[in-house]
């Protein structure tokens, strides 16, 4: 049985993959064709979601072993096979590719094609240019010190931060606690 995905970004308008891929490869053979078909390192952490309709992550398959609690349980890549985790046409992932970012690639599983088999995945369709693996964060800092953070950020145009001393806070059931400590004077 081959899977047939395609890919998206919600980045990148006119960047779209799809790829074939034997059901019984594992979720590493379909990172590792997703990383060739983008130009990604294959060095950074990243993790597949088996999602629901609503793209809300229900399942995550990881590149290593995270090390999880033993109340979770812990899935890797290599050791997960696609059809044992995928079983219906339509079915939604996510490829988290900048963890830092939480930055990722949408999948759907838009075709199983039974009877066939594939050795090796194929990339049958490459559209557009990937979006970029890692932001550069002086571009994200230069675009959030231009947002307006007004006295309106706060909720009220007549915020001021000079009024917030001890008389602004609600004490109540504290009369007993000393404000100030050994350290020095808190106010």
């Amino acid at each position: 049985m081959v899977f047939r995905f395609l890919i998206l970004s919600d980045e990148v308008d006119n960047f779209k993959r799809e790829i074939k891929i034997d059901s019984d490869a594992t979720f590493h053979d379909f990172f590792e064709a997703i990383i060739a078909s983008t130009g990604y390192t294959d060095k950074e952490m990243t993790s597949f979601f088996i999602c629901d309709d609503d793209w809300r992550r229900r399942i995550e398959i990881t590149l290593v072993e995270m090390g999880s609690s033993s109340d979770e349980d812990s899935y890797v890549m290599e050791d997960c096979v696609l059809g044992d985790y995928l079983e219906d046409e339509k079915q939604k992932l996510m490829f988290v590719f900048d963890y830092l970012t939480e930055r990722a690639l949408y999948i759907e599983l838009s075709e199983i094609i039974t009877g066939k088999h594939l050795d090796k995945p194929v990339v049958s369709l490459s559209e557009g240019e990937a979006p970029p693996q890692f932001i550069q964060f002086e571009d994200v800092k230069a675009d959030t010190s231009s947002s307006d953070l007004g006295e309106a950020f706060f909720g009220d145009e007549g915020f001021n931060a000079d009024e917030l001393d001890r008389e602004g806070f609600d004490f109540d059931g504290l009369d007993d606690v000393p404000l100030e400590s050994n350290e020095g004077d808190f106010f």
